[in-house]
């Protein structure tokens, strides 16, 4: 019995119909004993693009492949249909009296969506198409619902990401950008590995929250009876193990911080983080520009790319601007001759820029602010925003020049924070201070400040030498390599509000 798309029954009677034929498929499938879900395995040998990229080798050869219908033409005594693997598609022909008769039959009554899998020979039809003459077909699985494409195709946006997999099965395209991510993690490693760091895992769970100034999720261990915090960054732990002698370390894994979703942020998200010792800040510098372009070489062949609707030139040997110059030549304040908090705080006052409640109002949030609010999206060629205030950068060690600054970078690309990354901070007297300003701030409401941390001040105690450290979104990096203005464009699974 086909599908037929009758315009007088309202859509939803419609689809109930559908879905009732295609049940109604399986159960004489399985009363005739082809029960397609009692398969176990298929012997597959090649694929779609394989064949096509080597058809002269291949044809007149017998190929074993494996996929889902997307179309299907003719369904006389000649067939026609399109089959979609994890490599593309290619065109199917099956004639009737080139097969068994009863296994023609019912692959005749196969839907669109169905995984089978097919025995044939490679071939070209008389139109010219590289195609696959069907020996065998079997049913691997049955798709008990349609595919959108039978109602008008899958663009609603949210849901694409509530059904990814739906998503990758209609937009095959969407694939890419999964690929590339998978690609350019596969270039860092390979670019860390190279470079004599080594990988190692740290914890999710953590009885205190640190390492970045972020919420926390918190969760309840019931057998300790104490709550926990998901992680926000692995730069403590990481730490701990340089003083341990293990002196380059990096890690890839997932962050989770409890804040506001956009087209840049998702609750949970992958960074690496890095930490060399005897490097300083500059070193990380010249890692994450090597890093990052070597990827857009590798991957893509270019240093030139498009991202949100600019192009950017990769190429190596991107500026570095002092945060308080960016300041001075974008807004007009040079806060180096400003003295008191009072007088950086009416500044940034008049130029429109307003200090949150939580913020101490003092000349290095003034600074950071006019920063923040006033010249980061202005930023569209890759540049590294050096020295960054005290007060915003706990973990990071001060300049030995401008007590009022650290030696901190982050880099901007399309005005887009791509890594965070510092001398790091190993004098321990200065590092409780700075936890100490945290706790004051948690203690004045601010949710986003850290935790006084023991156990760190005591392994800086025994001795950090002087490190580099760098913290890079991997979303953020692959968005750029994709041309993505989403990052729930590059996460296979974002989160989704759930629907009622």
């Amino acid at each position: 019995m086909a599908e037929k798309n009758n315009q007088n029954v309202p859509q939803e009677e419609n689809l109930s119909q559908l879905l009732q034929i295609r049940r109604d498929k399986l159960s004489k499938l399985q009363e005739e004993g082809n029960d397609p879900f009692q398969v176990t395995r298929y012997e597959v040998n090649n694929d779609s693009a394989n064949i096509k990229a080597n058809f002269d080798a291949l044809e007149g050869s017998e190929v074993s492949i494996a996929g889902r219908l997307m179309s299907k033409r003719g369904m006389g005594k000649v067939s026609f249909c399109d089959l979609q693997d994890k490599s593309g598609r290619i065109q199917l022909y099956a004639r009737k009296d080139e097969m068994d008769e009863e296994e023609y039959d019912r692959f005749k009554k196969y839907d669109i969506g169905d995984i089978v899998g097919v025995h044939g020979v490679v071939f070209r039809t008389q139109r010219g198409e590289m195609s696959v003459r069907v020996v065998r077909v079997q049913l691997l699985s049955k798709s008990l619902l349609p595919l959108p494409e039978k109602f008008h195709g899958l663009t609603n946006t949210e849901l694409r990401y509530r059904q990814r997999y739906v998503d990758l099965i209609v937009n095959p395209e969407v694939k890419r950008n999964f690929i590339i991510r998978s690609k350019f993690i596969k270039h860092v490693r390979d670019f860390m590995d190279g470079r004599g760091f080594m990988e190692v895992e740290t914890p999710v769970l953590n009885t205190i929250s640190g390492g970045a100034t972020a919420r926390p999720f918190i969760t309840h261990h019931n057998t300790l009876d104490i709550d926990m915090y998901m992680r926000i960054a692995t730069e403590l732990p990481l730490k701990r193990l340089i003083v341990g002698g293990m002196d380059r370390v990096y890690e890839i894994g997932r962050i989770f911080r409890n804040e506001g979703m956009d087209p840049k942020h998702n609750p949970e998200f992958t960074t690496i983080e890095l930490y060399q010792a005897y490097a300083d800040f500059n070193d990380m510098m010249d890692l994450f520009e090597d890093l990052l372009s070597s990827a857009a070489q590798k991957i893509l062949g270019t240093y030139q790319v498009e991202w949100q609707g600019e192009k950017i030139d990769l190429t190596p040997g991107w500026p570095r601007l002092p945060m308080h110059e960016a300041v001075k030549q974008y807004c007009g304040i040079d806060f180096m001759a400003i003295t008191s908090d009072e007088e950086a705080v009416a500044a940034a006052k008049s130029i429109g820029v307003e200090l949150p409640e939580t913020a101490d109002k003092t000349w290095g949030n003034a600074l950071y602010e006019c920063f923040d609010q006033k010249v980061e999206e202005k930023l569209i060629q890759p540049t590294f925003i050096t020295m960054h205030p005290v007060d915003v950068s706990p973990l990071a060690k001060r300049s030995p020049k401008e007590p009022r600054l650290t030696e901190r970078f982050e880099l901007f690309i399309c005005h887009s924070e791509m890594g965070n990354a510092f001398s790091e901070l190993n004098d321990p007297i200065d590092q409780r201070q700075r936890f100490q300003k945290q706790v004051e701030l948690r203690d004045k409401g601010d949710e986003e400040a850290g935790m006084m941390d023991e156990d760190f001040l005591t392994a800086l105690e025994y001795g950090m030498p002087p490190t580099g450290g760098l913290g890079i979104g991997i979303d953020r990096c692959v968005m750029l390599l994709t041309n993505s203005d989403s990052i729930r464009e590059v996460i296979l699974f974002p989160t989704m509000k759930p629907l009622d």
